[in-house]
């Protein structure tokens, strides 16, 4: 994943299945929200949210 057009903002992640990479991502966009809303205790987002921070990123690439 790349989150800006800096390459040295690569970030290389292995999973053992497509399910814990699926989890993975999901967790990285649970990580930004509290990054940017540090206090609001439950946060709650849909697919939508989801696919727009993917989306956002440079780059997202899966080998499997």
């Amino acid at each position: 994943m790349q989150t800006s057009q800096n390459r040295a903002t690569r970030t290389f992640m292995d999973y053992e299945s497509i399910s814990q990479a699926m989890d993975g991502i999901c967790g990285l966009y649970e990580r930004k929200l509290k990054e940017l809303n540090p206090a609001i205790r439950n946060i709650t987002y849909d697919i939508a949210d989801l696919y727009n921070f993917i989306d956002g990123l440079a780059d997202m690439s899966a080998l499997v």
